[in-house]
C-alpha cells in the first residue's frame, strides 16, 4: 500500500489461518539458493514466437527454462532473461527470478489441466515466490492446485529480481521515525530532507534498474513468461497492486488474456493525490470497523467502553490524543538499538493492523499496553512487520521496490510541503486520525530522482476474455469505489462484491467468495453482475 512510507498501492493482506508470507521470505530465499540441478524445459521455441513478436525480442520469447527442485518437494525454481528496456532490448538484460509448484493432477489427453495460473501478492514490492512458496502454492483451494501449475516471478526491482536498494538497517530505522505532522518550518524541512535522502540512496545504489520498473515494463516480462511456459493466454491472480498489473497486461495484450482475477482492485484512472486521499478515507472506515468491535468489548478496549452510535468517533478522538502525546513523549520499547514508540512507528503500527480484522485482538492489546502500561513494544511489532524489518534490524527489499514503482507509475501528488500543507483539511476531513499524517507521506515522490514515466489513465481492455474484479466493502487500502471503477472501465469486467472488513477477499473465509472465484478458474464460469457475497 505503500510508497516508502506510507502511501497510494495495495498490499496483499495476511491470511489469518497461515503465518504471513512476508514472515517466511528468509527462509525461502535459502531454499531457492540451495537448489538441486534437476531441469526441464518449456515447449515454446524460437522459431514459433518469431512470427508474433518484433524481431528482437524472440530471442527473448524463445528462450527456454531450466527448473530445479528448490523449496518444499514439489517446488522448482528457475529464472528468465527479460529486456532492462524494450524500447533499446540490446542496451542490456534484467534477470528475473520465477517459481512454480505443478499441477498435483497428472497430465493425460482427459486431465483437464488448464496450463499455468500466475500468481501476484501486491505492494508493490511484494515478493510473489515468498507469496507462492508460503500460501498460493499450498493453500489455495485443491482443485485450483489441481488443474493449474502455480507460478511465481518477482517483478523486476523486488526481492529476487534485481531488487532496488536504498538505505541500510540503521538509515532506515531513522528515516520510518522521521515525523510525518510536522508542527513548524524546521519539522517540514526534515521531513523534506527524509525524503531526499532516501530518493538519494535508491539512485545511488540502484541507479542502473530505477527508470526501469515500471508496472507497464513488469506486465510485458509477464508476457514472455506466458510464452515461455508454453500458454497461449495469461491465467492470472492479482491481490492488491497485483490488479493493476493484471490490468495493466489486459490493456496491452487484450487477445491473451486467458482467466484473470483482480482482487482488491484499484482504479488506475486516478491521479496520485486523489488516489492517496481516498486510501486515507479508506483506512477510516477500517478504524471505525475496529473501534465499534473493541468499544462493544467493554473494559477490554483501551480506547473506551462506551456504547452508541458516537463510540467511534469517541475512539478516534482518544486514539488521536494519545498520537499526539506520541509525538511529544515517545515511549520505551525494550528494542536493543534504543529505538523508541513515536507517533510514525505508532501510526504505522495501527494502519498494520487495518488490513485484517484478524489482527485487530494483536491492536487490541498493544495499544493496551502502550495506552496503560507505558510500553510500546507491541505498537513497535506491527510497524516492523509492516515495514518486513527482522530482528537483525534489516530490512527487506518491500519499501524500496515500492517507492521505485509507484514514483514511476504516476507524477508525484505533490510539488512541494506547501501543496501539502493546503491540502491538510481535505485529508484530515477524509480521516480525523489519519489525514495529516497520510497527507504528509504523499510528499515522498516529489523528490524522486527519475521523471515519471506513468500517467493516470482509465483501462479498457477492450477485447480481453471476462474479467472477474473483486471488491471488499470495508477494505482500507483499496477502497471499495476502485473495484466498482475498474469493473466498468473494463469492457469485459464482472464485480464481484464481499460486504466485509479487511484487504482483499479471495481465501479468507468466504465460501460464497472463494466457490465463485473457482468455478471462474476452473470452468470459465463469470459471476452474474452485481453478485454479493457475505
Amino acid at each position: 500500500m505503500e510508497t516508502s512510507r506510507r502511501g497510494r498501492r495495495g498490499r496483499r493482506s495476511r491470511h489469518p489461518s497461515l503465518r504471513t508470507w512476508g514472515t517466511l521470505l528468509v527462509s525461502a530465499g535459502l531454499l531457492i539458493s540451495g537448489c538441486s540441478t534437476k531441469s526441464s524445459t518449456a515447449d515454446a521455441s524460437l522459431a514459433s514466437v518469431s512470427r508474433s513478436v518484433p524481431a528482437e525480442l524472440a530471442p527473448y520469447y524463445g528462450q527456454k527454462l531450466s527448473w530445479r527442485a528448490c523449496g518444499a518437494p514439489g517446488f522448482e525454481c528457475t529464472s528468465m532473461k527479460v529486456p532492462r528496456d524494450y524500447a533499446k532490448p540490446a542496451s542490456g538484460d534484467v534477470k528475473l527470478a520465477v517459481a512454480r509448484k505443478k499441477a498435483t493432477k497428472k497430465a493425460t489427453k482427459k486431465s483437464g489441466r488448464l496450463g499455468s495460473l500466475l500468481v501476484n501478492p501486491g505492494g508493490p514490492g511484494g515478493s510473489a515466490i515468498g507469496y507462492l512458496q508460503s500460501y498460493a502454492g499450498l493453500g489455495y483451494p485443491e482443485e485450483v492446485r489441481a488443474h493449474y501449475d502455480m507460478v511465481a516471478v518477482d517483478p523486476r526491482g523486488v526481492a529476487r529480481s534485481e531488487p532496488v536498494t536504498c538505505l541500510d538497517g540503521k538509515r532506515m530505522d531513522a528515516y520510518t521515525q522521521t515525523d510525518v505532522t510536522p508542527d513548524d518550518r524546521r519539522e517540514t524541512a526534515d521531513l523534506s530532507t527524509a525524503f531526499k535522502e532516501f530518493a538519494d540512496g535508491c539512485e545511488k545504489q540502484s541507479a542502473e534498474i530505477l527508470p526501469h520498473v515500471s508496472t507497464v515494463e513488469a506486465a510485458r516480462d509477464m508476457d514472455v513468461l506466458r510464452a515461455v511456459l508454453g500458454d497461449e493466454k495469461l491465467s492470472f491472480v492479482g491481490a492488491s497492486y497485483g490488479t493493476f498489473l493484471g490490468a495493466t497486461y489486459a490493456e496491452l495484450y487484450p487477445a491473451r488474456v486467458g482467466r484473470l482475477v483482480l482482487d482488491g482492485a484499484m482504479d488506475p484512472s486516478l491521479p496520485a493525490r486523489r488516489m492517496n486521499e481516498d486510501q486515507t478515507a479508506g483506512f477510516e472506515t477500517a478504524f471505525r470497523s475496529f473501534a465499534k468491535d473493541c468499544v462493544a468489548r467493554g473494559a477490554d478496549c483501551p480506547l473506551g467502553d462506551k456504547l452508541g452510535d458516537k463510540s467511534p468517533d469517541d475512539a478516534g478522538k482518544r486514539l488521536k490524543a494519545f498520537l499526539d502525546e506520541l509525538d511529544r513523549t515517545p515511549l520505551n520499547t525494550g528494542d536493543s538499538g534504543g529505538r523508541q514508540l513515536g507517533e510514525a512507528l505508532a501510526t504505522t503500527g495501527v494502519i498494520a493492523a487495518m488490513y485484517d480484522e484478524a489482527g485487530w485482538p494483536q491492536l487490541r492489546d498493544a495499544l493496551t499496553s502502550a495506552m496503560k502500561n507505558r510500553d510500546g513494544s507491541g505498537l513497535l511489532a506491527l510497524s516492523d512487520g509492516y515495514y518486513e524489518r527482522d530482528s537483525d534490524g534489516k530490512y527487506a527489499n518491500l519499501m524500496f521496490a515500492n517507492a521505485a514503482v509507484n514514483c514511476l507509475d504516476l507524477p508525484a501528488a505533490f510539488s512541494s510541503p506547501d501543496d501539502v500543507e493546503k491540502a491538510v483539511p481535505a485529508f484530515e476531513k477524509a480521516s480525523p486520525v489519519f489525514g495529516e499524517g497520510l497527507a504528509w507521506t504523499s510528499l515522498n515522490c516529489t523528490y524522486w530522482p527519475v521523471r515519471a514515466t506513468g500517467v493516470a489513465h482509465r483501462i479498457e481492455a477492450k477485447g480481453a476474455a471476462p474479467i472477474v474484479v473483486v471488491g471488499t466493502t470495508r477494505d482500507p487500502a483499496t477502497p471499495y469505489r476502485w473495484a466498482k471503477a475498474l469493473a466498468s472501465q473494463l469492457s469485459s469486467g464482472h464485480l464481484l462484491t464481499y460486504e466485509g472488513d479487511g484487504h482483499t477477499a479471495f481465501g479468507r473465509g468466504s465460501e460464497c467468495v472463494d466457490s465463485t472465484i473457482n468455478a471462474y478458474l476452473l470452468k470459465g464460469t463469470v459471476p452474474k453482475d452485481g453478485k454479493r457475497c457475505s
